[in-house]
Formats: C-alpha cells, structure tokens, sequence
C-alpha cells in the first residue's frame, strides 16, 4: 500500500514526492543520513509524524537498532544462531531496510539466490524459517 501512494504522489503531486520533503523536514530538524528511496523517505515521515519516532530518523538506522536487539533477544534466550544463519539475518535485515518488508518469494532475487535462495535459507532455519520472516518484519519495523 506504501509503495501506491508513492506511485500516487508521483503522478498528482510529484513536488510533494516523500524525498524532497523529508529532506525538508531534515533541514528543520538536523536529522542525519539520507533515505535510499522514495518509500523509506514516506515511511521515515509518516514513523515522525504519528509520533513513532521522536525525532525524523532515517528508516535504514532504525531498522538497524531493531535488529541488534531483536538479535540479542534471541540470543539470550536458548536460540543461538550460528555465523551462516547471522549472515542471512543480516541480508534480510538489508532487504528490510531499503524495501520496508520482506516475504518469501523475495529470497528467490538478489542478494538471496546468489546464497541458494528459499532452498537454503530452509535449511538453515527449517520449520521456522516463516517465522523468523514474519517475526523480523514484525519487529525490524517496529
């Protein structure tokens, strides 16, 4: 739905596209980095609008702070994740990051086919792998 009000925004008001304003917003408030895209600027905004975020944030960085303590929750507890599994963590934290949301079918396309795709990530997490999918879109965008 996000990515059709952009499309919207485009065709009827495209000085009203969520980079440029949220750059605007950035000057105003002093934020920091740059969205990777017109989505993540949108989200950015509507996350400092609503009041989610105190402070304009760029959505790379939150969803960055989400996954260190998401990770170091499931790491206290008695799910440990090994090195390869960290590294697919982390790919899918990326995709979060620049595409706001993450679904099986994405782990057949770049960065993840390279890596052996849906196939691998299956074995790397088994029967919990759309858990762990839909636990980290849950929490990464939080």
């Amino acid at each position: 739905m996000l990515n059709e009000v952009v499309d919207l925004i485009k065709r009827n008001k495209p000085n009203l596209m969520p980079l440029p304003v949220w750059q605007a917003y950035a000057q105003l408030e002093g934020a920091d980095g740059k969205p990777t895209s017109q989505l993540t600027a949108l989200v950015s905004l509507i996350r400092r609008m609503t009041g989610l975020d105190s402070q304009l944030t760029v959505y790379s960085s939150t969803v960055n702070v989400n996954f260190q303590e998401w990770v170091f929750a499931k790491q206290a507890g008695a799910l440990k994740f090994n090195n390869e599994q960290m590294d697919w963590l982390r790919m899918i934290k990326d995709h979060i990051a620049s595409s706001v949301h993450i679904q099986r079918d994405d782990l057949e396309y770049a960065p993840f086919d390279a890596q052996g795709g849906i196939g691998r990530m299956y074995q790397l997490f088994g029967e919990d792998m759309d858990g762990i999918l839909e636990a980290m879109n849950e929490a990464l965008a939080a």
